[in-house]
């Protein structure tokens, strides 16, 4: 066991650091999407709070007066005292920060030796048999998870990037908009609660299958065996066969 805890500490979940094609332990990886599943998913309550909730709130102990009118809908009017309701977004910016980082540092086998998550998963996985894969496609799957994440961070914080960018390019982009649409932001954190429970739960890496695309169309030239050793002239074989038994009917 002690054996077993030094292994980890030297190696994390990777098999070999001197390997020229690096592969990490895969049962590993799904424990930690399996950690990280957290996040999206207390984002998308806080974005259903922020796109479907109410925009004012009705001061406490007031009396609703009525005005004796109605509206376009026949509904009656009713005239109270409410506040605009005001978000605070600075928690959960925190915290896709601390994501972002997390899919960055597992990019690199120096970054990972500073990832929480994949020390904690690389201890989890203690006396379970490794499932060795490539690292080439899974850096594609957190690519992905990172460009979702920079989405939201800047649809929390458009003021904030907007101004940090006006600094940095000498540009005049206006401060008080936001330019990502919360429909954008909420349908991001869906897809990538769906991608980290496939990946935790049912073992589908929607990013490892962009990355055997790539390349397969030549996109992507560095050499993955995993991806390498689709059969694609089998897949397009049988695709056909079903195209004709669907013609035959």
């Amino acid at each position: 066991m002690l054996d077993k805890l030094k292994n980890i500490i030297k190696n994390l979940w990777f098999r070999d650091l001197g390997e020229d094609s690096i592969h990490i332990n895969n049962t590993a990886v799904r424990v930690r999407a399996g950690i990280l599943l957290v996040i999206p998913i207390y984002m998308v309550f806080t974005l259903i709070d922020v796109v479907y909730g109410p925009t004012w709130n009705v001061v406490l102990n007031t009396t609703s007066v009525d005005t004796f009118e109605t509206d376009w809908g026949n509904n009656i009017i009713y005239q109270v005292e409410a506040t605009r309701r005001v978000f605070d977004y600075s928690f959960q910016t925190k915290l896709l920060v601390y994501a972002l980082i997390e899919m960055l540092l597992g990019m690199s086998t120096i970054g990972a030796r500073f990832s929480p998550t994949i020390l904690l998963a690389s201890f989890l996985v203690i006396g379970r048999k490794p499932e060795w894969k490539p690292i080439s496609p899974k850096r594609c799957a957190w690519i992905i998870g990172a460009s979702f994440i920079s989405v939201c961070i800047v649809f929390f914080n458009p003021d904030a990037i907007a101004l940090w960018v006006n600094n940095l390019l000498g540009t005049s982009i206006p401060v008080d908009e936001n330019y990502v649409p919360s429909w954008l932001a909420l349908n991001l954190v869906w897809m990538c609660l769906l991608f980290m429970w496939l990946e935790a739960i049912v073992g589908f890496c929607a990013g490892c299958k962009l990355y055997a695309l790539l390349v397969k169309i030549g996109i992507v030239n560095r050499y993955c065996e995993v991806c390498e050793g689709i059969d694609w002239d089998e897949v397009k074989r049988k695709k056909q066969q079903r195209l004709d038994k669907k013609n035959k009917k």
